[in-house]
């Protein structure tokens, strides 16, 4: 005798039905809109006011969302929560910025650097 049940996993049927979206895949974040444009902008202008920005996606893991790493030239560094991996890439080769995985090429040392002065400070 087998198991009948009455939920759809490919679908998200459920979900889509309490909700009204669908749910979000397990390495994709569902970040509200205006929320993500203020991460959008924060980024942009980090961007803007530092050289040489190259950016870090880092992958979610069980504890942390995915997010982006933006390192300047100088070591000064920010991080924000982004919707998925992907977004991070796309987000980084628009605007035409070096990017990296963060699990495949590691922090550089200006970044260790920056923390170093900034804490003696």
């Amino acid at each position: 005798m087998r198991a009948r049940h009455n939920v759809t996993v490919a679908g998200n049927s459920w979900w889509r039905r309490l909700t009204g979206r669908r749910r979000p895949r397990r390495d994709e974040v569902h970040l509200e809109r205006d929320v993500l444009d203020a991460t959008t902008g924060y980024l942009d202008d980090f961007i803007a006011s530092r050289r040489g920005v190259e950016i870090w996606v880092e992958a979610p893991t069980s504890f942390n969302r995915p997010s982006v790493l933006l390192i300047a030239s100088d070591g000064e560094w920010t991080r924000r929560t982004v919707p998925s991996v992907r977004w991070g890439h796309d987000f980084a080769a628009k605007r035409h910025l070096a990017h990296y995985d963060a699990g495949v090429v590691p922090y550089p040392q200006r970044m260790r650097d920056w923390n170093r002065r900034t804490k003696e400070s």
